[in-house]
Parts: C-alpha cells; structure tokens; sequence
C-alpha cells in the first residue's frame, strides 16, 4: 500500500450503473486502476441526467472497489439537466461541487461534464485538471459530428443539425464561453491524434496531449458454455448499436453465397428492422439480438474477424481495443483514427468502399494464415501501447510533467513513488 498515495477526483454525468454508454465504464476502469494502485478515488457524477433519459432508477451495487462515489441528485431531474444544458454551468449542483472539490484532490480528471456541469465546472476545484474526450462535444452539440442525423460533418451549421435531432439549441455554444472555462484546464486528453486534428479542424484549439486509452486488464471469465462454441463455419462478428451510423448496410449485402463465412451481428438500435428486411436475402447473416458481455467475448474469441463499418468519426474506436486484446484483427471503415491505428499496428484491414470490403472479406476467408498473422500483430500492438499498466505510465507522466511545470515538489514525489504492477499475457 502507498504511503502517500495521491487523491483523485473523478467527475463525469454518467457512472455505473447509471451509464448509457461506454464513457461511464471508462471512468470506472480508470478509478479502479488508480485504486487497485492504492490511490485515493473519488467519483462525483450526475444521475439526474440518467433518470431522465431512461426513465429508470437502477439498483446500486454494494461493491465498487473501495472507490468513493457521490452520486448528485435534485428533486427536479428535468430542470437540472435543462439548467445545465442550455446555461453550460452547474445550477443545482453548483453547492456541492463547491464542497467536494475545493482543496481536497491533487488531480481533477474530468470526463463526460455535458449534463452535470458543461464547460463552467472546469472553473470549480483546486488541484492540476485535466479532461478525457470520450466523444466529439468539445466540438460539437451534438457529441458525434455527424450533421443532420444523415451524414458527416464537414462544416458547422450547428442550430440546423441540433434542431433535426430534437435536441435544444445552446446558446452559450455562441459565446466564448468554452473557451473561457477551458482555460482552467491544465491538459484535455485525446486518444488518438485523429481526434486532436478533429477537434483543430471544428474549432477546438485548447492545449491536448496524446494519451493512451485504458483497457479492462483482465477480460470477465466466461460462466458458461457459449453459442459461439456450436458455430461451425468462419464467421465475420460485429458488436453495436444498429443504427444508420454504423453502416451495416453496406456490409450484409457481401455475405453471399460465394463467400464461405457468416456475419454475426449482436445488438439493437433503431434501424434493426430494417437491416433485418435487407437481410432476408443473404442466409449467411444471423442477428443474435442484445447479449451479455461474457457472449459478446465468447463470440468475439471464435470470429474470424471483427467488422465495423461505422460512417462517424470516433475520437477512440473501442472495438479496436476489444478485438486486439484478444489478438483479432479488424476489418474497418477507412475513416478517423482508424487509418492511423490500423496502419501502424497492421492488426486488421481498410476498406473505403464496398468493392474494397467484398474482396478484404475474401481475402480473409481465403487465407487463414494471414488472418493469424494479423491477430498476432494486433496483439503485440494492444500490448505495447493499450495495456493497462502502459497507459497509466503515460497518465501519470503527463501529470508529473504538469507538476513540474507548476512547481508542485510534493505531488511530483508522490507520482514518482507511484511504480504500475500489471502486465498482460498473450493469447493462446
């Protein structure tokens, strides 16, 4: 256990089990990274916003790790979350934050804040800031670049594109507010340098820094005895939501009768019936519906390949990580940080259009031997820069170099008396 571990404070609207996406999850590994390391953690998020957009009031968990979380929550859900949406400052939380982040945390490590304080809970607390981009709202209103519900961004007409989405305008968008209050962050993070160019080219220009995204160490154990385990032929595995930005469109068309493998696609989402009728000419395409994480991985173990067809642009494709840790390569849309990473690492293939992606499924069909080539590179990719003692290395650099240039003596010793314990094991 660390003598003098340091105090973090993790603030995020969303946290397990009050989490609509994967960004919950995200803060949750880093907490339990850091607290595993013997650091103090502390979770502050909203569930107003949660409880609004689901309905649901979900059953807290005993268990969390020895983190502390402070889950914010007002008598009227929906004024909340409208406050802090259009105001982009908190408004009944405000006292609180107030209370929990003054003078009490070497490191304030802010995540998703667009409905538990927007860009003004930057300017609450003491201690070196930094924020994690889980998405593109730095840049955009609407989180994902992608206008009108319809097609990529290009340019901003941001009061059109909300409008068309059912979202209210925010008006503070229109000021130099995020500029203002960003300027109380010591460093925002991004995952990939596709994202910093992203957030360049949209008009975000604050000080980021490259930083590795955290992976789940150690995957959860199967439990039981997997459909993936009856599935005989080569089958391609795509994981998600099935709506129009992950063009699944464009794949289910190439399962013909030419090609000797399946699709599997796991999921829902508001364009399922419709896939589903374009499926019905192409038996190779199966729709397994939601399943749990231990059959997502059991799948995941048995594919071929992974497929993500996505149109959108990711700041981190999350996919990519799931399938390198278990050494699999990847078959992506040619698109955002998926050109970088599947370049470099050359753990999977690109496709730009859908005659690229008809003859790279042949060609992973075709030639098993490749394929475990490029399993093998995904791997060793996973394991130089995503596993979970690399990426911490790199966070805790990134906020020694920030103590160093604030003359913060007695944090840089913490951080240097602070050494990672975990390594990976490559895949049989």
């Amino acid at each position: 256990m660390l003598t003098r571990p340091l105090r973090f404070a993790m603030v995020t609207t969303f946290y397990p089990p009050y989490s609509t996406g994967n960004d919950g999850y995200d803060v949750q590994r880093w907490a339990r990274a850091l607290t595993s390391r013997g650091h103090s953690v502390d979770v502050i998020h909203d569930t107003d916003a949660y409880r609004l957009l689901t309905g649901h009031v979900p059953e807290i968990p005993f268990d969390d790790d020895g983190i502390r979380v402070h889950r914010l929550r007002s008598p009227s859900k929906f004024m909340s979350t409208l406050g802090v949406q259009q105001m982009g400052r908190p408004t009944t939380h405000r006292e609180r934050l107030d209370e929990l982040l003054i003078g009490r945390y070497d490191v304030i490590h802010y995540h998703n804040i667009s409905l538990i304080g927007g860009p003004g809970v930057w300017k609450i607390g003491t201690g070196i800031k930094l924020h994690t981009a889980h998405d593109f709202w730095l840049a955009c209103a609407s989180h994902t670049l992608w206008r009108n519900n319809e097609e990529l961004c290009d340019k901003k007409k941001c009061l059109r594109c909300v409008y068309k989405q059912g979202r209210p305008p925010q008006l503070w968008r229109f000021t130099n507010k995020m500029k203002q209050m960003a300027s109380h962050v010591d460093a925002f993070l991004m995952p990939t340098r596709a994202a910093v160019d992203l957030h360049q080219r949209f008009g975000f220009n604050e000080p980021m820094r490259i930083a590795p995204t955290l992976s789940a160490v150690a995957a959860p154990r199967l439990k039981s005895a997997m459909v993936a385990e009856a599935h005989t032929r080569p089958y391609f595995f795509y994981s998600g939501a099935l709506n129009d930005i992950q063009g699944l469109e464009d794949v289910i068309p190439q399962f013909t009768d030419d090609l000797e493998a399946d699709f599997l696609i796991a999921g829902i989402g508001t364009d399922e019936a419709k896939l589903r009728r374009l499926a019905e000419g192409f038996p190779s395409v199966t729709f397994l519906g939601p399943q749990s994480e231990e059959n997502i991985r059991a799948h995941r173990k048995k594919a071929l390949a992974i497929i993500s067809p996505q149109k959108g642009y990711e700041v981190f494709p999350n996919f990519i990580l799931d399938a390198f840790r278990e050494g699999k390569p990847v078959l992506a849309r040619n698109i955002g940080p998926n050109h970088d990473i599947l370049t470099e690492s050359g753990g999977g293939l690109l496709f730009d259009n859908v005659v690229e992606l008809k003859t790279q499924l042949h060609l992973m069909v075709n030639d098993p031997g490749y394929v475990a080539e490029l399993g093998r590179k995904a791997f060793s990719h996973f394991a130089k820069h995503w596993r979970e003692d690399v990426a911490i290395d790199a966070y805790f650099e990134i906020i020694r170099d920030i103590a160093e240039q604030k003359g913060l003596h007695d944090l840089i010793t913490k951080i240097d008396d602070a050494p990672s314990r975990f390594s990976a094991q490559v895949p049989s």
